[in-house]
C-alpha cells in the first residue's frame, strides 16, 4: 500500500514538557488509523505537528511523499492532507456557509466553476446543502462542524486528519458524519474519544501517552 503520511521520530515540546517525545506513525492508502490519550495527551497538538502549524523540536515528516521541513514544504499540501479543527470556530472564515466551503477550493486555484461545483457537492455530501446561504455565525455547533468538514471536503482531499469529529454533534448528525466519512474511502488519522466513531471506523488503533505513541 502507498504510505501517504509519514512521521519518524517526531518531537514537541513546551517550556520543559516534551508533549511528544520522538513519535514515529504511518498511514497509508486505505487505512483509518485512530489515536486515543487524555485530554491534554497531545493528539491535537500532533495532528497540527503533521502540517506544519506547530514547530517541532525534531524529527521528519513525510507528507503524499514529500519530505516537508518549512512552510514552503507544508503549504501546498494543505488541502490534499485536509484537516479537521476541533473547534469549527477556529476553521470557519467566510460569511456564509457556501462562501466558506468555496474558499479552500479557490485558495487551491481551481477556477472559479469547479471550485463551486466542488463545494456544491461537498455540501449535499454531509446533508447541509439547504444551510449554504446562512451566516456561519447563526449556525448552531453541530452545523458547524458539518460546515467545516464540507468545507475540507471540497477540497478533494487524498487523506484526512480529523480532531475529534462527532463533538458536539446529537445522534442524527454524528451517524451522518460517521457514514460520510466511511462513505469517502480516504485515508484518514482520526484523534476521538467516542467509541462509536473507533468502532465503525477504525482500522488501527494507536495510544498516546506520555508523549509517546503506543500500539
Amino acid at each position: 500500500m502507498t504510505t501517504l503520511l509519514q512521521a519518524e521520530a517526531l518531537s514537541v515540546a513546551r517550556g520543559e514538557r516534551r508533549v511528544l517525545d520522538s513519535v514515529s506513525l504511518s498511514v497509508a492508502a486505505g487505512e483509518r488509523v485512530f489515536i486515543n490519550g487524555a485530554s491534554g495527551a497531545g493528539k491535537s497538538t500532533l495532528l497540527h505537528a503533521l502540517l506544519g502549524f506547530v514547530p517541532c523540536s525534531g524529527g521528519t515528516v513525510r507528507l503524499l511523499g514529500q519530505a516537508c521541513v518549512q512552510e514552503r514544504d507544508f503549504a501546498p499540501l494543505r488541502g490534499p492532507v485536509g484537516l479537521l479543527f476541533q473547534d469549527p470556530d477556529d476553521q470557519l472564515l467566510g460569511p456564509t456557509v457556501f462562501e466558506d466551503v468555496e474558499f479552500g477550493p479557490l485558495n487551491l486555484g481551481l477556477p472559479p466553476v469547479e471550485a463551486h461545483q466542488a463545494s456544491h457537492a461537498a455540501l449535499a455530501r454531509v446533508g447541509i446543502a439547504h444551510l449554504e446561504g446562512r451566516p456561519v455565525h447563526e449556525l448552531s455547533g453541530g452545523e458547524k462542524r458539518l460546515a467545516a468538514l464540507a468545507g475540507v471536503l471540497a477540497m478533494q482531499p487524498r487523506v484526512l486528519l480529523l480532531d475529534e469529529p462527532t463533538t458536539g454533534l446529537d445522534d442524527a448528525a454524528s451517524a451522518r458524519v460517521l457514514e460520510v466519512l466511511s462513505a469517502t474511502g480516504l485515508a484518514m488519522l482520526v484523534a476521538t474519544h467516542d467509541a462509536q466513531c473507533v468502532v465503525r471506523l477504525a482500522t488501527r488503533v494507536l495510544a498516546l501517552r506520555d508523549g509517546r505513541l503506543l500500539p
